[in-house]
């Protein structure tokens, strides 16, 4: 993945505002639905919004293993929050949990504050596209 910054902008942090993935035959494209801070049981075991964004990063992981891809293949992020405000707050936890789970892989990303997911306890939803390389023969 190529990230896309013109010259004369200022660097976002965090993210990137564009990426651009090489594509060679046998690659694949990974579409991971909106994840949300829940366990593989469909249980949350947190309110804490920085605590579920960590596990919905797990989630995603998890998704993208299933298609042969890791998280340095994430091409795109698209996160929904309840609550503009309680995600300003917890920048610095989110950014914690996203590093533990993430690295420091910063695909292009976009943010939505949302009047409400349909998972009550959800803070956070987040959605990805991923390019993984072809399969080693």
């Amino acid at each position: 993945m190529k990230i896309l910054q013109p010259p004369n902008w200022a660097e976002p942090k965090g993210y990137a505002n564009g990426t651009m993935a090489e594509v060679q035959v046998g690659s694949r494209i990974i579409f991971v639905g909106g994840q949300i801070g829940w366990n593989a049981q469909q249980e949350f075991e947190t309110d804490n919004l920085a605590e579920q964004v960590g596990q919905t990063l797990r989630n995603i992981v998890d998704v993208l293993k299933e298609g042969g891809a890791g998280p340095e293949h994430i091409t795109r992020m698209t996160w929904y929050v309840v609550d503009k405000k309680e995600y300003t707050s917890q920048l610095r936890e989110i950014g914690k949990q996203y590093r533990a789970v993430i690295g420091r892989h910063f695909p292009a990303m976009t943010a939505f504050e949302v009047a409400a997911l349909i998972e009550d306890r959800a803070r956070v939803e987040i959605e990805v596209t991923a390019v993984a390389p072809a399969p080693s023969a």
